[in-house]
């Protein structure tokens, strides 16, 4: 056989495989495919904890940080977009393909592969856990005088429901499932400040921090900030979505891309401001982690809310698990050449989810514990990594606005890195005594 004839056969098994990856697979998505899978991606049901947050903030840092992060990760999120076409003719389908160009083929894989699956299968665990509690709260709301279930059979219930969509073959093929689910959280966070408004603010509100002493108080803040990094947590899959939208060079994907993702911005905005800012104004340092707790009635809308927060981590789930899919399927078929196939697939999806299920399950406080792991991920992927990348790739003028505009970034994405983990660790150990395994 020829070089040439080696050469077209491995250019064909190469298209094969790529063709058959869930995220390279399909290439006809529209621009507003990434409209609601941005949605579904970064509006979690971290939304309810954003009052609660800025209760361990105050008034004005926390607007600022809550304002602040909004810009600057659709500031990322804007670099990311145009840097997955930089070179012309090849995309960067997947974050760590992008890390490989900016830092070298291993480096890139070891600083950003770790990182992003801490937050994706981390975000998973949590919605394993959080579709479960949300079920039994509504099991609980609407039938009072039931017997008490366990919420691990509610977290398998959940699961059950991945089980099968998690065998839908790619992106593309979840778009409704996404939709949604984006629906679902524009729906559930207008019901959450809508019956905040309708309740009135507190007779007894009170604005000064929640902790007794100066140290808590700070500590408390670190917290918070995590918290905030932790709903700006889109960017880990931004390139797997833009991978699905078609591309030529006089039609590049950046375009539709960036008017789905930043309409998506625009949805953020609608759902986080407005929670965030009544839920403080009305309960002021009395607000509970969750709005919806503080809420208690009236039990059918709180139940509602609930089933939507349910419906919207369904779809959730799936676009983080996707990107995991195509990470297992990519490392099966290219490094260990196992064939492409469904029962290869059908095995390693299930395991995967199985696993979910089963951490959650046996922690279902993982969700306190991600604010710890998620500072050192969570942060850098969506606050400053597009930076360091922008720099090392492009080189802009030193002091010109893209430079100062990066190197701002990093440095705030860094104190974040630092600090959300200081006061998630304090919090885990002051609470450490309530958590309960296999509850």
């Amino acid at each position: 056989m020829s070089y040439n004839e080696s050469q077209n056969d491995e250019a064909a098994r190469e298209k094969a495989i790529n063709d058959w990856l869930p995220v390279t697979s399909s290439r006809n998505a529209k621009w507003w495919y990434s409209t609601f899978h941005n949605v579904t991606a970064m509006v979690g049901a971290g939304v309810l904890s954003l009052p609660y947050a800025m209760a361990q903030l105050g008034w004005g840092p926390g607007v600022a940080i809550l304002f602040l992060s909004w810009v600057i990760t659709l500031y990322t999120l804007w670099q990311m977009v145009e840097m997955h076409e930089m070179v012309p003719g090849k995309r960067f389908d997947r974050y760590h393909e992008l890390g490989q160009h900016a830092f070298g083929e291993k480096l890139g894989l070891w600083i950003v592969v770790p990182q992003q699956l801490v937050v994706q299968v981390g975000v998973n665990i949590v919605y394993m856990v959080t579709g479960g509690k949300s079920l039994k709260k509504f099991h609980d709301l609407v039938c009072s005088d039931c017997k008490d279930i366990r919420l691990t059979y509610f977290i398998m219930i959940f699961a059950s429901v991945q089980f099968v969509l998690s065998h839908l073959p790619n992106l593309n093929s979840i778009s409704v499932i996404s939709l949604a689910a984006a629906v679902m959280s524009l729906s559930y966070s207008t019901i959450a400040w809508g019956a905040t408004l309708n309740k009135g603010v507190q007779p007894d509100v009170d604005y000064s921090y929640k902790a007794s002493t100066k140290t808590g108080a700070v500590f408390d803040f670190f917290t918070a900030l995590g918290d905030i990094a932790f709903a700006y947590a889109g960017h880990n899959v931004i390139l797997e979505i833009q991978a699905t939208i078609p591309s030529t060079p006089e039609k590049p994907s950046k375009k539709p891309m960036w008017r789905g993702a930043f309409l998506a911005y625009v949805v953020v905005a609608i759902c986080y401001f407005p929670v965030a800012l009544i839920g403080y104004w009305f309960f002021g340092n009395s607000v509970e982690d969750n709005i919806l707790i503080s809420l208690e009635k009236p039990a059918w809308l709180i139940a509602t809310a609930n089933i939507f927060v349910v419906i919207h981590v369904i779809g959730s789930y799936q676009i983080y698990a996707m990107a995991v899919f195509d990470m297992l399927e990519t490392a099966l078929v290219k490094k260990l050449h196992f064939s492409p196939s469904f029962k290869l697939r059908f095995v390693t999806r299930t395991v995967y989810v199985g696993f979910t299920m089963i951490v959650g399950i046996c922690i279902p406080f993982f969700g306190g514990l991600l604010s710890f792991f998620g500072g050192f991920a969570f942060a850098p992927t969506t606050y400053f990594l597009p930076c360091i990348m922008w720099l090392a790739i492009y080189k802009p003028k030193k002091f010109s606005f893209s430079w100062i505009a990066n190197w701002v970034c990093i440095v705030l994405g860094i104190l974040l890195m630092i600090l959300s983990p200081i006061g998630a660790l304090r919090h885990i150990i002051l609470t450490a005594k309530d958590y309960e395994f296999f509850s």
